[in-house]
């Protein structure tokens, strides 16, 4: 083998232990989704997501209490900038509904930014915040395409799991636009909001599937029971 060749395969290892490097950090940078899920019923379909207690614990446990304390039912998405976000509106402003005090203590609360390596592609959902990077509350994006320039400057906390139907549909709404924001001509309301586990809901259809064959079972069991002991 002339040096040429051996010259020619070492670089092609290199490039192939690359590659390989490169799809394992791929793989590595997609978190985890945790168990809960959350579902926005809104006036154009429903929209369901998951969270990465993993990357954001504080924020995910924050979000998570506003959605069970119903804080988000009634609010709405004033903001559809189509390829790029649709925005939550704070709670504490967007609602129709008035908040409680338990309410409103939990809406008023500011939570550190965790920011991280997760990237902002469609579907992911990431805080809104000011200037200050520990000011975020309850508003929050759904990215609608990729924008790289948001990564390590916005929370990211979970992704859309079920609805990018409805996000196309949110993309088709008429816009305006007022200062930096793109807006919707009319109202996109979040009607009611529920949360779930998958675990659980897992464990219960182990349950019913366990219950299914040990009735099986009984009766195969009865049926030799009378074959062998008339």
């Amino acid at each position: 083998m002339c040096s040429s060749d051996r010259a020619s395969i070492a670089i092609a290892i290199v490039c192939i232990c690359a590659l390989c490097n490169s799809i394992n950090g791929a793989i590595a940078a997609v978190p985890e989704l945790g168990s809960e899920r959350v579902v926005f019923q809104t006036n154009y379909g429903d929209i369901e997501f998951g969270f990465y207690p993993s990357v954001a614990p504080k924020t995910v446990e924050h979000i998570s209490k506003l959605v069970r304390l119903g804080c988000y039912n009634t609010n709405h998405f004033f903001r559809v900038d189509k390829g790029f976000v649709a925005q939550v509106a704070d709670v504490s402003s967007g609602r129709t509904a008035p908040m409680n005090e338990l309410q409103r203590m939990e809406a008023d609360k500011t939570i550190v930014g965790e920011f991280s390596y997760v990237k902002h592609v469609r579907g992911i959902l990431s805080m809104g915040r000011y200037s200050d990077p520990d000011s975020a509350q309850s508003s929050f994006s759904i990215l609608l395409g990729d924008a790289p320039h948001l990564d390590h400057e916005y929370a990211i906390f979970g992704k859309v799991t079920k609805g990018d139907e409805t996000l196309r549909k949110l993309e088709e709404v008429p816009t305006h636009k007022e200062g930096i924001f793109v807006m919707p001509t009319e109202r996109i309301a979040i009607l009611s909001t529920y949360h779930y586990d998958t675990a659980v809901e897992a464990c219960e259809e182990d349950r019913s599937v366990l219950k299914r064959r040990l009735a099986a079972s009984a009766v195969e069991i009865e049926k030799q029971r009378m074959k062998c002991f008339p």
